[in-house]
């Protein structure tokens, strides 16, 4: 079953027992828009994080970490324990810029040991409100007696040394997740220099949707990904470990289990001197 839902079944389970609801919009150009159209209107219960004040950790003067570091494990359970988030709860979470939000913080609950379920809305709160289904202005109050105790899973994650120590190794694929202009190094709009880790390949995640928004099926996604060997070890980045995370679920979706995340990307990558820069595409 994947793990985006549609706004009817979220409907039905709007007051389920266990159940939270996370909504996730941010602007990367603008980090206060995803929380002014909350407190605007948000499905009824849910709860706001924002990409930079919750689901990351202090940006270094150097760079190193990249654009949103991961959180310290404790800080990030302290967010989810006032969400009401346990170990088992089942979370549903929504943005409005194609799921990138939302996984991350799926990303994230698995990285520091939740075990229960964690879905995405499918379309986001757009698809919410297109729908018709009912919208609030009003915040629910923190939860209180709700344990979170973090069991890091550093086998979901790579450090920037670990994948320079990979580069060039048979049986390891790099895969950036950028739009192809900023992985070939034709643009860059966010961090100050531009191209990919050599030896990546381009695989731009919102091809992980249809033309209407809507994610594929596990053997649409196993067609995106049919060059790769299920027996290698899959590295995904992006600028800042954001928009990697649905190609990470996507990978896993078409049968891959050996997917790690490269959390810095590209943006992690670029602050150490030395570390080589490549452009155009790989053959």
């Amino acid at each position: 079953m994947s793990y985006y839902q549609k706004a009817e079944w979220v409907l039905e389970r709007l007051d389920a027992e266990n159940t939270v609801i996370v909504d996730a919009r941010y602007a990367l150009n603008d980090s206060e828009a995803g929380k002014k159209a909350y407190a605007e209107a948000h499905i009824p219960g849910a709860y706001y994080v924002s990409l930079s004040g919750d689901l990351s950790g202090p940006k270094r003067p150097d760079g190193q970490g990249g654009r949103h570091p991961l959180p310290e494990p404790a800080a990030l359970a302290g967010v989810v324990e006032r969400l009401g988030i346990g170990q088992r709860t089942t979370v549903i979470a929504y943005d409005d810029q194609g799921g990138a939000m939302a996984s991350r913080l799926r990303w994230l609950l698995q990285w520091i040991g939740h075990d229960g379920d964690v879905f995405v809305l499918e379309g986001g709160f757009a698809a919410w409100r297109e729908a018709g289904y009912p919208v609030s202005a009003e915040v629910p109050a923190s939860v209180e007696g709700v344990t979170f105790t973090p069991d890091v899973r550093e086998e979901l994650l790579v450090t920037g040394a670990e994948v320079r120590s990979r580069l060039g190794q048979p049986g390891v694929v790099l895969i950036d997740s950028r739009e192809g202009a900023r992985y070939r190094g034709e643009t860059e709009p966010l961090d100050p220099a531009a191209g990919h880790i050599p030896g990546a390949i381009n695989r731009f995640w919102a091809e992980g949707r249809h033309a209407d928004g809507t994610w594929k099926s596990a053997a649409e996604q196993a067609e995106r990904f049919a060059d790769l060997s299920q027996d290698d070890e899959i590295i995904v980045y992006c600028g800042s470990g954001v928009t990697a995370t649905p190609n990470v679920f996507a990978l896993q979706e078409a049968g891959f289990r050996n997917v790690k995340l490269y959390a810095g990307s590209w943006s992690d990558w670029i602050s150490y001197e030395g570390n080589p820069i490549a452009t155009g595409d790989e053959k």
